[in-house]
């Protein structure tokens, strides 16, 4: 029987993005089903231990740009480390993300999700903006007008803060967070016990 992942992620989360197609390809591999559920850190941090980028020592700092280039060269994946809109508020972005699966599945989804992945993390756009937002659903083959209406915002709201909500109760504190019967995997660098765990 195919197993079910929680997916908790961010799209202003570089780790999110460099883990995002490798999770889909082993998903897919599997025949998993999966739940996306995009949170806010800035409600995940403060009851876990977690520090927003900026307010983390100069070192900390430091060494996560040496991480993020080091995964950028061993996968391949392009990616700004410094981007130019970054931070910037998820929430917009995850509201899309959510209102997409509602509309249209988990694959639109999925795709939605990489399509916002890569405008922050390659492309410097702001995914914060509501005409960015407009222009990558447009670029996705969906309408702006449907998936950031006032219904589908009022739809997808709730669904959001619950997923922040949730990942607090089961213990997630930080994304990317894959949870497969309970137990949690972060960190794309977990991706391999992601890959034993659904073929178990």
């Amino acid at each position: 029987m195919a197993k079910t992942v929680d997916y908790y992620f961010t799209t202003v989360s570089p780790f999110s993005y460099l883990g995002h197609q490798r999770f889909a390809q082993i998903v897919a591999k599997h025949g998993a089903r999966v739940n996306l559920k995009p949170v806010d850190l800035g409600k995940i941090f403060p009851v876990s231990g977690g520090i927003p980028l900026k307010q983390r020592a100069a070192q900390r700092q430091a060494y996560r740009l040496v991480e993020l280039a080091r995964w950028r060269d061993v996968l391949g994946v392009p990616i700004t480390l410094e981007p130019k809109f970054f931070p910037v508020p998820p929430e917009g972005a995850s509201l899309l993300i959510i209102a997409t699966d509602l509309a249209h599945g988990t694959p639109a989804a999925m795709d939605m999700a990489l399509a916002l992945y890569r405008a922050c993390w390659v492309e410097d756009r702001n995914v914060a903006d509501a005409e960015t937002l407009r222009e990558i659903a447009r670029a996705q083959g969906r309408n702006p007008d449907q998936l950031m209406s006032p219904d589908a915002v009022a739809t997808a709201k709730p669904k959001y803060d619950g997923y922040s909500q949730e990942a607090i109760d089961r213990g997630v504190f930080g994304a990317p967070s894959y949870v497969i019967d309970g137990q949690i995997f972060w960190g794309q660098d977990r991706l391999d016990f992601v890959d034993r765990a659904l073929g178990a």
